[in-house]
């Protein structure tokens, strides 16, 4: 709904607010990793379903233009975890735990 104010119109909730404030409950993921994440194309949580967290760090990089932090693969890891599984372990919702050491962890619980 839109309200006319002078030469500005006021939005009360964009769809955009609607789509960062679902992505923002994926565990260790705010506010800057919800708009990435909705910079890479993914307008709600269930989109994360299944895909490849290394392919996302890939193309966060890129679109970027830089190599960012790895915790990034961490946090996508853990991401798609979360949006893959309806129940889920406490531990494997803490991105740290998705490190590379922990890797074997991720494609084992993919199922």
């Amino acid at each position: 709904m839109a309200v006319k104010s002078g030469r500005r119109f006021i939005v009360e909730i964009s769809a955009e607010r609607k789509v960062l404030k679902e992505l923002r409950l994926i565990p260790g993921v705010g506010k800057a990793t919800a708009r990435d994440l909705y910079d890479l194309g993914f307008r709600s949580v269930a989109e994360l379903k299944g895909r490849d967290p290394e392919d996302l760090y890939l193309r966060h990089c890129a679109l970027k233009g830089m190599i960012v932090d790895r915790c990034m693969l961490y946090v996508f890891r853990c991401a798609v975890y979360f949006a893959s599984h309806r129940q889920h372990h406490p531990d494997l919702l803490k991105w740290w735990n998705w490190k590379d050491t922990a890797a074997p962890l991720f494609h084992h619980n993919r199922r």
